[in-house]
């Protein structure tokens, strides 16, 4: 599979709206977020999910019929797909359909039948954490430094977040959630200093002097 930039993530989208009979939501989730906004320029395969809105529904990421169409769209075009979304791992914090963004990628014709959000980016954010590789840590670092995360409200979502765990989760020791956290809130506050958005991105922050917590 080849790496997905804006071109690929277009015209998947153009592929599964000229398939839907019936309205659908589509979200973007993590790094396809950042690529529909320019923060990347290709990512290594498109994380989407669908859904009505209601987290129950959000299970298994959202209507079989939109899913597959996601999944026939990206093998024609030869990119990777991961179909998942936030609340397939972790409970969502409260409010988060509230949170979720309107997406401008491909809304020139869209009319009404493919509705594209950004997934909420708190949610996403935790989820990111729940995982903890490095990549992980610099995709929610994106969302922090352009502006789209707050840590301190990042904070309190994660105090609701934490008590709801369980050893279904991926983030199955509260601690251990916790401290992974920290380390996201140490890579912001080390790299802010070199960061503005549009210039530097998280990545090259971290690579010219910013060393990415133990994970």
């Amino acid at each position: 599979m080849k790496e997905a930039g804006i071109a690929e993530l277009s015209a998947l989208i153009d592929s599964v709206r000229q398939r839907l009979a019936a309205p659908a939501r589509l979200y973007l989730v993590s790094r396809t977020s950042h690529l529909a906004e320019g923060w990347c320029d290709r990512v290594p395969a498109l994380e989407l999910a669908g859904g009505s809105g209601n987290a129950q529904d959000l299970k298994t990421s959202g209507p079989q019929d939109l899913g597959e169409a996601v999944r026939e769209a990206a093998q024609k075009l030869g990119v990777g797909v991961v179909w998942e979304s936030p609340a397939d791992i972790i409970p969502l914090p409260a409010g988060w359909q509230d949170r979720s963004l309107t997406a401008t990628i491909g809304q020139g014709d869209a009319g009404n039948v493919l509705e594209l959000r950004h997934f909420d980016p708190y949610s996403v954010v935790l989820r990111l954490i729940a995982r903890g590789d490095e990549p992980d840590y610099l995709a929610a670092l994106e969302y922090v430094l352009h502006g789209w995360v707050e840590p301190a409200r990042l904070e309190s979502l994660l105090t609701e977040v934490v008590p709801r765990m369980t050893n279904q989760t991926l983030a199955q020791d509260p601690a251990e959630f916790r401290r992974k956290f920290k380390g996201l809130r140490q890579l912001y506050g080390r790299s802010h200093a070199v960061y503005s958005p549009g210039g530097t991105r998280a990545g090259e922050a971290v690579s010219i002097g910013v060393t990415l917590p133990g994970i």
